[in-house]
């Protein structure tokens, strides 16, 4: 796996999701701009409340190359201040045209919630100069605290059982209130009363956690026909 720009400790750790290969330090020299494929979040609320209807983001995969990136699979981190977030609480799903696939969220030994975008989903293709979009609904459950999280993502391309960490993201911050009007930050993003489809129980898979250390912390994810094993590395 070739990394191009130092990160969080949490993208760290997600950009091992997906890769047999454990991601090597990256390079202190370079930048986010290093990666061929250009991440940014966008257009979400400033504040969810728990209970409440989904927030609806999104995800920008701009190729800068010249050739067309496929099987492209991206990673949602989650770091909340209290690190008191729970697996089950975010309801996470990504769009594939009109289908949505549901994220499942496992937690990092550092309490960060990290899910990826592969539930038997081939990945997304961006030719090349082109930006492809993909849209985002959260939604948060009733038992959620007031908190507030950062949301990153990293992007894997897999090939067959090997790949690359090729993209990051910016930060999206945002708040969770308990109840509406619970909190002085207004919520400025897109929103509707609709429910997630996806079943209340989503939570662990059962898997183990991943190792929160440094930017050589690592963890493996293989994905063999929809059965995910997860390993740690400690540094």
């Amino acid at each position: 796996m070739r990394l191009s720009t130092p990160a969080s400790v949490g993208l760290a750790a997600a950009a091992a999701l997906l890769l047999p290969t454990p991601p090597a330090p990256a390079d202190p020299g370079t930048d986010r701009g290093d990666f061929p494929i250009t991440t940014r979040l966008h257009g979400g609320p400033d504040t969810y409340v728990a209970g409440g209807g989904p927030g609806t983001w999104y995800l920008d995969l701009t190729n800068t190359t010249a050739r067309t990136r496929t099987d492209i699979h991206p990673v949602v981190v989650l770091v909340d201040d209290h690190r008191t977030l729970e697996p089950a609480q975010p309801r996470l799903e990504f769009y594939d045209g009109e289908r949505a696939h549901p994220v499942r969220f496992e937690k990092t030994d550092a309490d960060e919630l990290v899910g990826a975008f592969d539930d038997g989903f081939p990945g997304f293709t961006v030719a090349p100069g082109k930006t492809l979009t993909v849209r985002i609904r959260l939604a948060l459950t009733a038992d959620t605290a007031p908190n507030g999280v950062t949301v990153n993502a990293a992007v894997v391309q897999r090939h067959d059982d090997d790949g690359d960490w090729v993209g990051q993201s910016n930060d999206y911050r945002f708040g969770i209130e308990s109840e509406p009007g619970g909190a002085d930050t207004p919520a400025t993003g897109t929103a509707t009363d609709m429910p997630l489809p996806f079943a209340d129980e989503l939570a662990r898979t059962g898997l183990g956690s991943l190792t929160g250390v440094a930017l050589a912390a690592t963890a493996v994810l293989l994905v063999t026909g929809g059965a995910i094993l997860l390993a740690r590395r400690r540094r």
